[in-house]
């Protein structure tokens, strides 16, 4: 199962956040620094509308959303690289999961404190990133004098690494990822076996306070953040109250719609970090629906049809014919599967078909 890291700076509201998302309380949260030192891991339910209403369409018994994992890091600070904090130990654990979300706090509050003492989110992301693009120097080079030998008795794959290697190391000293060098799909795959934490996608996560989740536009910070995501990394920033996250997952769903209306908002900011980390690791959705279940099925971007029958039982990739396949709006606006049929909009999918997020298929195996 793939997994996204929550890192950032001590007291940032990290595990606050962890604890919402997964709605556990496995992660201590507390006005300290380094009160979590292992990493806490859970399992993460994405949001998804589609499934109660084909629910309704099918009149299904029982809904299973997709699910992915995610982990709880131990805050980082200046010096991670060289072991300050801790920090070895914690770089070790961030290179463990596939995708990195940055926590960064946006609010004052004289009562949390601050581990640079005051709150500059651009300035704590470039800590952070600071850390990694050390740390993937260091690791890089350690590599090179080890692929070098290899590389002098005629192996290959060595002489590539090194190619690659030599390519990296000017553009992480100039403060850069991994992930924005471009590369040949060759490379790509030398990449991968690097291990670089600046290799990870990243998404970042502006924690507000409570008053700002309603007009975020007006916290000067979350701007700024959102800048900095769009043009130094090409991704986004997500706006999230922990305090009012950690309130949430204590009421009754009936009560969180209440709850957030008081506040001038329709819904928090946890779930969409949820499906934008989900987006983020790559991962994609289709659906099955009927009398017995209506199921989300997680399937990696570029899959095709066979493989995403191969998600519900490895012999049906195998065994594979065809996959009777119809667009979700289009199922809605059909209203049941024979309409969609009589409509046309029900397809027969082969082989090579790509299957698409929120696909509603069924599949025609051997078996």
């Amino acid at each position: 199962m793939l997994s996204a890291g929550i890192v950032g700076l001590p007291n940032v509201g990290k595990s606050t956040l962890f604890n919402a998302v997964t709605q556990t309380r496995k992660a201590m949260a507390a006005n300290y620094r380094f009160c979590t030192i292992e990493p806490n891991q859970g399992i993460v339910t994405v949001p998804d509308d589609r499934l109660a209403v084909l629910s309704g369409i099918s009149g299904s018994q029982k809904l299973i959303p997709a699910i992915f994992e995610f982990v709880d890091i131990a805050g980082l600070v200046k010096g991670a690289s060289t072991g300050e904090g801790l920090g070895n130990q914690f770089l070790g654990h961030i290179r463990e999961v596939d995708a990195i979300i940055q926590v960064v706090r946006c609010f004052e509050n004289s009562d949390i404190e601050h581990v640079m003492d005051t709150v500059d989110p651009i300035r704590d992301i470039d800590v952070i990133n600071t850390e990694l693009v050390l740390a993937d120097l260091d690791s890089i080079q350690k590599r090179r004098t080890k692929q070098q030998k290899l590389a002098k008795g005629g192996d290959k794959k060595a002489q590539a690494e090194l190619d690659l290697i030599d390519r990296l190391e000017p553009w992480l000293n100039e403060g850069k990822f991994a992930f924005g060098l471009e590369m040949s799909p060759e490379e790509q795959a030398v990449l991968k076996g690097l291990f670089l934490l600046t290799a990870k996608p990243t998404l970042f996560a502006c924690n507000v306070s409570e008053d700002e989740l309603a007009h975020p536009e007006n916290n000067p910070w979350v701007a700024k953040v959102r800048d900095y995501a769009e043009h130094h990394h090409g991704t986004r920033a997500v706006v999230v109250s922990a305090e009012i996250e950690s309130e949430l997952c204590t009421l009754p769903p009936e009560e969180r719609a209440e709850y957030l209306a008081g506040l001038g908002v329709e819904q928090g900011g946890a779930g969409t970090l949820i499906k934008e980390a989900y987006y983020l690791l790559g991962l994609r959705t289709y659906l099955t629906t009927g009398e017995k279940e209506t199921r989300a099925w997680t399937i990696r971007a570029g899959d095709k049809a066979p493989q995403a029958a191969g998600v519900i039982h490895s012999d049906f990739e195998k065994s594979f014919i065809s996959a009777e396949t119809v667009a979700y709006d289009d199922l809605v606006a059909a209203g049941s599967i024979a309409r969609a049929r009589e409509l046309g909009k029900l397809r027969t999918e082969g082989k090579e078909y790509v299957v698409q997020d929120g696909d509603v298929m069924e599949f025609k195996t051997f078996l």
